[in-house]
């Protein structure tokens, strides 16, 4: 169904950066567009959910290149997820990037909004993608928008990290992905996702296996965004950028576009039933059961809060790869709607670990002991954002996981059944000793611990709504589950 209204939210986050650089002399205002332009694309984003959950898929043609390479916007269920939670956590990170860059007296602070608005047009581009041609461009916006957010303390370490960063995103796009886009046109003579359909996908029956495996290798390879391994180097290394940059690229638009591009791309091109006659599901998810397990190890051995939570990120993304790539319907609904209760709980973590940087200038985690009881409402958000990660009840994160592993019996993967319970272990090995420091154990001497105290209102307000979202959504994921069972039809 052709529907103009789909260019709208593009319209008013593409708009939303010229706003900003208009006003740059008068930071209120300037600030205040970013708001506005957040509220607008949300609430168009929500507009389109009653058609969507009535069974519609809106499409519209903006453009066409060549014969069958168009730009093409879609809006069905796996759409929603993605740009519902963009825009809404937009607005809460403008709130959040008030009080951090303002606290802190950042420089550049109209260049920092100015690539923060373009990187989730970005993501909302990514979300609305109809056809693989129309993604790949919307994925490169991100990547060459968040380098500069990366790269913003403008020292020696902050260009190295970002350098690593574009290497790893752009070299991984131009060297696989943009040939797998090629090999699909030529096998498939289209680029368009097969939209209201997860079982067929738009390879040919007859297509030769090994170019169709060939190109799957491609798509995984050229997908950095996802981290999984060998490809992750480059989020660790971009945690020199500001805290809510990194709040930005583990929740908002630069991960969640690497895995909702596999997912996508999975589903919605390969489909499930290629996916299981060329048996490419099992291996990806055994890579990604190991990308799991070995980042939760290395996240154990960090002292240094965002590295930390960086290493967490690398092991949570895989929880949705793994999902998906299991192809049973628990696991491809426990996968997809990690996407969202993900970005949730880790969000708040981030915005945690900037509010704690900016209210004592801290990261060690050593040096942490007692600051739970100086900053009560930062660390008990933390706390239950941490439970999400571990899967406990009743945080979101234990949705995902049960629904995971019932997937993965389904599957009859015991591997990866013990990957995902080992994963808990480990989770909860490197948040709690976070957790208890900070409320049980007494101060360091190398802590100034009476000037301590929480961060300005505009940070700890956001965090606080992320984190009560993420235990609303563990007592309610039909709010997603919904959007799913549309897209999926595993729902009947």
């Amino acid at each position: 169904m052709d529907t103009p209204a789909l260019l709208i939210p593009l319209i008013v986050t593409g708009l939303a950066p010229l706003g900003i650089w208009i006003f740059r002399k008068t930071p209120n205002t300037r600030e205040g567009v970013s708001f506005v332009a957040a509220a607008l694309t949300f609430g168009f984003m929500l507009s389109l959910v009653p058609g969507v959950l009535g069974g519609e898929i809106k499409t519209l043609t903006v453009f066409t290149i060549l014969p069958g390479i168009t730009v093409k916007l879609c809006a069905d269920g796996l759409t929603m997820i993605f740009g519902i939670v963009a825009s809404f956590l937009w607005f809460l990170a403008t709130s959040y990037n008030i009080g951090y860059m303002r606290g802190l007296n950042e420089h550049a602070q109209t260049r920092y909004y100015f690539c923060f608005a373009i990187a989730i047009f970005g993501a909302v581009g990514v979300a609305m993608s109809a056809n693989i041609f129309t993604l790949y461009l919307f994925y490169e916006v991100i990547s060459i928008f968040t380098y500069p957010l990366v790269a913003h303390h403008q020292d020696d370490e902050a260009y190295s990290g970002a350098r690593k960063y574009m290497v790893y995103l752009m070299g991984t796009s131009k060297l696989f992905l943009l040939p797998a886009m090629v090999l699909t046109y030529v096998i498939c003579g289209t680029l368009d996702f097969q939209l209201g359909d997860v079982v067929k996908g738009i390879f040919p029956a007859d297509a030769d296996p090994f170019l169709v495996q060939l190109t799957y290798v491609l798509y995984i390879a050229g997908l950095a965004k996802a981290a999984l391994m060998p490809f992750h180097n480059w989020l660790p290394s971009a945690m020199v950028a500001p805290t809510p940059v990194s709040a930005l690229l583990h929740a908002v638009a630069v991960v969640k576009a690497g895995v909702f591009s596999v997912s996508r791309i999975i589903l919605s091109g390969f489909g499930l039933e290629t996916m299981n006659a060329l048996n490419l599901g099992i291996p990806t998810a055994y890579l990604a059961a190991f990308t799991i397990v070995v980042a939760s190890i290395i996240a154990l051995t960090k002292d240094d809060l965002k590295a930390r939570l960086a290493y967490s990120t690398v092991s949570q993304l895989s929880y949705v790869i793994i999902g998906v790539t299991m192809l049973t319907p628990d696991a491809v609904t426990g996968g997809l709607a990690h996407i969202a209760h993900h970005a949730f709980s880790k969000i708040t973590l981030f915005f945690a670990a900037g509010a704690i940087y900016v209210a004592t200038h801290h990261k060690k985690i050593s040096l942490m002991g007692g600051f739970g009881r100086k900053m009560p409402f930062t660390f008990t958000m933390f706390a239950l954002a941490a439970l999400s990660m571990i899967g406990m009840p009743p945080v979101c994160g234990f949705v995902s996981k049960w629904y995971l592993i019932n997937g993965a019996m389904q599957a009859h993967q015991v591997i990866i059944l013990c990957a995902l319970l080992g994963s808990t272990i480990l989770n909860a090995g490197y948040f709690t000793p976070i957790i208890y420091r900070a409320f049980f154990m007494a101060p360091s001497p190398a802590v100034d611990y009476d000037h301590c105290s929480e961060a300005p209102m505009t940070m700890v307000i956001p965090l606080t709504i992320t984190a009560v979202i993420s235990v609303l959504l563990g007592f309610f994921p039909q709010i997603f589950f919904s959007f799913i069972n549309v897209f999926t039809k595993f729902g009947g």
